[in-house]
């Protein structure tokens, strides 16, 4: 979100779908895992808002639901944009002195759907662990009943009902519904050049259906595979009918991935710092600019652009996995904090002492970019040692460069000069 958000600002409520119990459900056991209770109390809250025929709310200001919800602001923003992220919330903005907002609800997706979806389904299994992720498959399971000794003996529509003349008739429109918002996904795989690494003989290219290809960009997105790797998960997929199976295409993109990282799933983390989090564009300054590389650049990009287009090794993964997940720090701070260190530390990056600086960062609740540089700059002013009167130089510790002083080096006097000599003598 590129504007900037005031208590002031107005916003009006509309149901796009039919919301119900069964809604409450699926939202409060498989969505809250995923996105937390603060964005689902938002959720909760908007729709609340509604009238009575849960249609539209009256205009309300965003400080009505500050108070309403016990909650500030940069909060409300960010479980706002996790629930459009997942399809829940699409939201319009119309400028003015006052900027009104109107805020679309959308039904969470059937339980069948969201267990087949592998980014959602993933994502669900890695936050509760695999006993509790079980209990939820179970909970939502049909019965399986045998009917194998019963005969159906169900009327049909024309043995009960029959046709007769009707004058002066319309169909009706705009007639509410259950509507879902599909997950926007943008992946870095290319299908045509994927599939054009496969010989034709062994895949017909036919049976690349839409909801194949959704399938390939979804697993593309959440296991991070370029256009060879997915081709080759392809190629291993195909069924005797030279068709990919879309299940086995999933087992496979699963076992390819545990296998490159140590057993791991794929986690969702922000792919760089929120817009509402960024500095206003317009300061052309040499700070600023480094300030908007740290904020447009996702943590996995930029450890490649420090390793100069060498992808993390395993330990570097679990390190971004930790920062952005366990520790829930910003992207753009994790770019400031990875900066520093590698400046600092010889270019290394050790885990144990990352720890201990991403809980310190944490404590300081440390959320942009320019709050992130300054905090290194008075952490490592404190961690420089004192000016001492030995006559002996020091070697300067490296820093980053967008260190706001430079540390001035101090010229031992010619005096300083000979009783040095007149020391080493002795030696």
């Amino acid at each position: 979100m590129k504007e900037k958000i005031l208590p002031a600002d107005t916003f009006v409520v509309i149901n796009k779908t039919v919301l119900n119990e069964q809604d409450r459900k699926i939202l409060t056991m498989l969505y809250q895992p995923i996105i937390g209770s603060n964005a689902i109390s938002l959720f909760f809250s908007l729709w609340s808002m509604l009238d009575k025929i849960e249609l539209m709310s009256i205009e309300c200001t965003h400080h009505h639901l500050m108070t309403n919800m016990c909650m500030n602001l940069e909060d409300i923003v960010i479980s706002r944009t996790k629930l459009e992220a997942m399809g829940l919330l699409r939201t319009y903005i119309k400028k003015d002195n006052i900027n009104n907002y109107i805020y679309e609800l959308y039904s969470p997706v059937d339980p069948n759907e969201f267990f087949n979806n592998p980014i959602l389904s993933i994502s669900l299994y890695n936050n509760v662990g695999k006993t509790e992720y079980e209990k939820l498959v179970n909970y939502f399971k049909i019965p399986r009943i045998s009917l194998k000794d019963y005969e159906e003996i169900s009327c049909s529509f024309s043995d009960v009902f029959e046709s007769v003349n009707t004058s002066n008739f319309n169909m009706a429109e705009d007639i509410k519904g259950v509507n879902t918002n599909k997950l926007s996904i943008v992946s870095k795989v290319n299908i045509d050049n994927a599939v054009s690494l496969i010989p034709e003989e062994l895949l017909n290219v036919r049976s690349i259906t839409k909801d194949v290809k959704d399938l390939i960009y979804k697993l593309s997105c959440i296991y991070n595979l370029d256009d060879e790797q997915m081709s080759e998960m392809i190629r291993n997929s195909v069924n005797e009918k030279r068709a990919i199976d879309k299940k086995l295409l999933r087992n496979n993109c699963s076992k390819y991935y545990q296998f490159e990282n140590g057993g791991k799933l794929p986690s969702i983390i922000y792919r760089n710092q929120p817009e509402y989090l960024r500095k206003p564009i317009g300061d052309t300054s040499k700070r600023a600019r480094i300030i908007y590389q740290f904020e447009t650049t996702s943590p996995y990009d930029f450890l490649i652009r420090k390793r100069n287009g060498i992808e993390p090794t395993k330990n570097e993964y679990s390190i971004l996995e930790y920062l952005l997940i366990d520790m829930n720090l910003k992207p753009g701070v994790v770019n400031v904090l990875l900066d520093y260190v590698l400046k600092i530390n010889n270019n290394k990056l050790v885990k144990n002492y990352i720890n201990l600086i991403a809980e310190q960062w944490s404590r300081a609740k440390l959320e942009t970019v320019e709050d992130a540089m300054e905090f290194a700059e008075k952490e490592y002013k404190k961690a420089k040692p004192t000016k001492t009167t030995s006559k002996f130089s020091k070697k300067v510790e490296a820093k980053p460069d967008w260190f706001g002083k430079e540390i001035k080096e101090t010229k031992a006097s010619a005096e300083e000069l000979d009783e040095i000599k007149d020391l080493l003598k002795e030696y």
